[in-house]
């Protein structure tokens, strides 16, 4: 079904470029002279909120309806999120939608031991890319996955067993340990230094299955707005200007950007109001074999 506005447009088209009158115009695309002729009416304060969004869309280049909309309720704005979407599409600020392949992921169950407070499950994961040269640039992910806050992210040409256990070092003495820590098999992280290390101070390890990225869905959610927000709108030189522009986005992700999931607020306000309130008594246990080594490797 054609809408009204393109109607309108394509009245337009046929009077300007085929130099027919408005009656034909109308007659051909099959709407009537006072709706082609009828200007909408601004309703009061609609103009400097066509603005407001124009100027967050703008800021935010990777930012969809939903994100735009909480930036919005956390300025205050009561305006109705029909009214909200109408001014977005008015605009033509839709993202292009994502045509991604169906693929077979087995059977989905629960995930094994979710966080229930801070601390308590972290996860980490590696990404890749590439500088203006073609280096390759590897770059660790951790995050806190009661809170998604991301907890750092270090970027170099490889990342040993050694520089990962120097980054939990500085996490585990500006944060405190986690109890879990959830990976895949890298082997970055099933070294045995690194699963001493974690043993010294009392946390135990979670292993994902081979090829089963959603036991893992905190991290790849988070990389996936890393490269789509990040990466892949700069071309870096070298890996410290890489790790710059990193820090400066996830610094953004943590204390700006709103999740739904939280009422709109961003994880480190979400984290913020988590540690004032009290923790669970108890965790749920994980089931046997899931923890310390799940598969043998």
């Amino acid at each position: 079904m054609v809408s009204p506005p393109m109607k309108r447009e394509g009245v337009e088209v046929l009077m300007k470029g085929h130099g027919q009158s408005q009656r034909r115009a109308c007659g051909l695309v099959g709407m009537g002279r006072s709706s082609c002729r009828y200007e909408p009416k601004m309703r009061e304060g609609e103009l400097e909120l066509r603005k407001r969004i124009m100027e967050l869309a703008v800021r935010h280049k990777t930012y969809g309806f939903g994100q735009i909309r909480l930036l919005l309720l956390r300025e205050g704005c009561m305006a109705n999120h029909k009214r909200l979407y109408r001014l977005w599409k008015a605009e033509k600020l839709q993202l292009p939608r994502k045509s991604t392949k169906k693929r077979y992921q087995g059977p989905k169950g629960e995930v094994i031991h979710k966080a229930q407070h801070i601390n308590h499950v972290w996860s980490y994961d590696f990404v890749e890319d590439r500088t203006a040269n073609s280096r390759r640039l590897r770059i660790l992910t951790v995050m806190d996955e009661y809170t998604t806050e991301s907890l750092a992210i270090r970027i170099g040409p490889s990342m040993s067993s050694a520089r990962v256990i120097s980054v939990l070092e500085w996490l585990v003495a500006t944060r405190g340990a986690p109890e879990y820590m959830r990976s895949d098999n890298g082997p970055e992280f099933i070294a045995k230094s690194v699963r001493a290390w974690l043993d010294r101070h009392g946390c135990r390890t979670i292993f994902i299955k081979p090829g089963s990225p959603w036991e893992n869905p905190h991290i790849e959610s988070f990389n996936g707005k890393l490269r789509t927000e990040c990466l892949n709108m700069h071309v870096f030189m070298d890996g410290r200007e890489a790790q710059e522009i990193v820090e400066e986005w996830r610094l953004e992700y943590n204390e700006f950007r709103p999740k739904e999931r939280f009422g709109g607020k961003s994880p480190a306000m979400f984290a913020a109001t988590a540690a004032s309130s009290p923790r669970p008594t108890a965790s749920v246990p994980l089931p046997p074999k899931k923890v310390n080594d799940i598969l043998s490797l």
